[in-house]
């Protein structure tokens, strides 16, 4: 959140905020929804910014083994946008879908 004001001669209060697009998607339906219809969004454009993280990066030396361990347990901010942005467009991601095959059954009944 940038800012925010009280609209002169009305009860409508006004919010700036910056918005990531990959997480724009669906702000509208979800700021609708948490709002009961009241609030209304209008987006627009205000500049590039380059996240400075590689999505795919895991410990390559002997430090970053000793400091982060073999895997990194934070979160990738540029790993979770290509991820959405993958996931969106029906393309492969490395989320695992089944977490524990064997709890899995069918409920049908063949005889």
């Amino acid at each position: 959140v940038v800012g925010g004001d009280l609209q002169s001669g009305s009860a409508a209060f006004r919010v700036a905020a910056l918005l990531p697009v990959a997480e724009s998607f669906r702000f509208a339906i979800d700021l609708r929804t948490h709002t009961s219809g009241l609030a209304a969004p209008q987006l627009l454009f205000s500049h590039w910014e380059v996240i400075n993280i590689d999505p795919f990066w895991q410990p390559r030396t002997e430090e970053e083994y000793l400091h982060w361990g073999e895997k990194w347990d934070g979160v990738n901010r540029a790993k979770a946008y290509v991820d959405m942005v993958r996931a969106r467009k029906g393309l492969a991601t490395d989320r695992q879908l089944v977490l524990h095959a064997e709890k899995q059954r069918t409920l049908s009944k063949k005889k």
